[in-house]
């Protein structure tokens, strides 16, 4: 039970209902997520606007979800975990890949992913300030200054969710049930 209400488009705030209808519309339901941040149409608006922007940065799609899975799992939140499970099975990523990144255990097969995960870990655990070493190792996987503020846009984007998820303590929908962690 959340402890945060989680609205439908008839009891969303009138400032948040064009934007719930249009997720109802494009996925057939409404996330819990959505719902709980249809409290604050800002807090909707900025997670849709930033969504867009981090979806078109300098990562692939994949590496995307690297952060958003990492993040997710680093910070306890069961149903990002989930919802990006879901993505990343869309995209076809490697189980062993998918299930690491839940875990937060070693890439072993991947070493930009891995290098990705571990940043996203050393960043969220250090507010951003990470020493020269760890900034190197990023940049000597191949990632560059732009790749590294991206990384830090979907960090931003990613606590948006995990927080307000952890704060409402959000039941994961049906839909994403078969991608949640087994408890």
């Amino acid at each position: 039970m959340a402890r945060l209400t989680v609205n439908t488009v008839e009891t969303a705030p009138e400032k948040a209902k064009e934007r719930i209808a249009a997720v109802e519309k494009a996925n057939g339901f409404i996330p819990n997520l959505i719902g709980v941040l249809s409290n604050s149409p800002q807090a909707l608006e900025m997670y849709q606007e930033v969504g867009k922007m981090n979806s078109r940065n300098s990562l692939t799609s994949e590496e995307i979800e690297v952060v958003q899975i990492t993040a997710a799992a680093h910070n306890g939140c069961d149903f990002c975990i989930a919802g990006h499970t879901k993505v990343a099975t869309k995209l076809k990523m490697p189980e062993n890949v998918v299930n690491a990144l839940r875990e937060r255990t070693n890439i072993e097969d991947n070493t930009k992913y891995q290098a990705i995960a571990q940043f996203v870990m050393q960043l969220i655990d250090k507010r951003g300030q990470v020493s020269d070493s760890e900034l190197q190792a990023i940049k000597d996987a191949g990632y560059n200054d732009t790749n590294i503020l991206d990384i830090v846009m979907g960090i931003a984007l990613a606590t948006l969710c995990n927080y307000a998820n952890n704060v409402a303590k959000n039941d994961i929908n049906p839909e994403l049930q078969p991608f949640a962690p087994k408890k």
